[in-house]
């Protein structure tokens, strides 16, 4: 099996193989459907000694034919039968490497840097189709239609989706877009310098410039796969970046509760749009003192809110009195928040 998967990836790579010459020659003769060697000569910057090698180098790969008449005649073949041999071989060859392919395992990396403009995109993908409560992203016009559909199945799916488009110049206009398909809360936010991110119920994200994503020359995305870092990217997008956004769009009280969240931001923001009704809150977090993993069940009897987003808190009571839920690294508040969930009637279940 390894013979046959060196010789599928030999022969695939060898059929690509084209070199510029072989290029401009056959993409001339798939133009015109039929040339002599003159022809292709005087319609490309291949010079005339190096058009026979050339189209018999294409001829050798079945993408054209030689009729040896006088003078010789170089006829494109149908691409579809053309690469119809290499189509299947390249099948072939994904399925066995699939077959091969083995999972890097994340859970040993905190912090992966990456260069190239797929790889990316690959992780943007990967964070977007992966959050299974909550997801926050920046993103291009261009990557917003990229990403639409996969937004739109998460908003479907009763996932709450924060989308910021950037520049706001480029973004869709409301009257011709219907934001609230691929987000429950959607802003636009100036300025090429905004970054392109992901962050995925809190943990896994990715960060990215404009630039990175235009080209690949020195330009990087940074990928955070825990937790203790992730949260740096969801703080940076929910107090730097949407706080200086406009709102195009929002879904107001449409979701049903009970609604489960990685921020204590978009928790108390929640809680605060429906002010004056009574909420329970179910906390998983940890004693910012020692550090010890709790759990906190009761009703919320208080929030605290600042527009800027650098203070959010919510205060629950439970059997054993009032405890204050801060966010990630909280140090003012009695318990660190890692996991919230926020119901009607009774304290829910996570």
């Amino acid at each position: 099996m390894a013979d046959d998967l060196r010789a599928t990836l030999d022969h695939v790579g060898d059929r690509f193989n084209l070199g510029e010459y072989e290029i401009d020659a056959y993409l001339a003769v798939l133009e015109h459907g039929e040339l002599t060697a003159s022809d292709i000569a005087d319609r490309t910057d291949i010079p005339q000694p190096r058009v026979y090698d050339t189209v018999r180098s294409l001829a050798d790969r079945g993408f054209v034919e030689l009729r040896e008449s006088r003078p010789m005649k170089i006829v494109a073949v149908d691409p579809d039968d053309a690469f119809d041999e290499l189509r299947s071989s390249f099948t072939e060859m994904v399925d066995e490497l699939e077959a091969r392919y083995t999972a890097p395992t994340r859970e040993t990396e905190a912090v992966s840097l990456v260069k190239s403009r797929s790889t990316i995109l690959r992780y943007l993908e990967e964070v977007i189709r992966g959050a299974e409560y909550e997801l926050a992203v920046s993103l291009t016009p261009d990557l917003l239609r990229r990403f639409r559909e996969e937004l739109k199945l998460k908003v479907e799916n009763g996932i709450s989706v924060e989308l910021l488009v950037t520049p706001a110049s480029r973004a869709p206009d409301p009257e011709d877009f219907d934001y609230l398909d691929v987000a429950t809360i959607a802003r636009a936010r100036r300025g090429i310098t905004t970054p392109v991110l992901a962050v995925g119920d809190g943990e896994y994200s990715v960060y990215a410039t404009q630039d990175a994503l235009r080209d690949d020359r020195e330009r990087y995305g940074v990928i955070f796969n825990r937790s203790a870092l992730g949260f740096l990217v969801s703080g940076f997008f929910g107090t730097v970046l949407w706080t200086t956004a406009e709102t195009l769009a929002a879904d107001g009280k449409a979701r049903p509760f009970p609604r489960r969240y990685a921020s204590i931001r978009r928790a108390v923001k929640d809680v605060r749009e429906f002010d004056g009704d009574d909420f329970y809150a179910t906390v998983e977090g940890r004693d910012i003192e020692t550090g010890r993993s709790v759990t906190v069940r009761g009703r919320v009897v208080d929030v605290a809110f600042e527009d800027t987003e650098e203070v959010a808190s919510l205060v629950v009571e439970t059997d054993d009195g009032r405890v204050e839920i801060g966010g990630r690294v909280a140090a003012l508040e009695d318990v660190e928040g890692q996991v919230i969930v926020i119901g009607r009637e009774e304290p829910p279940a996570i």
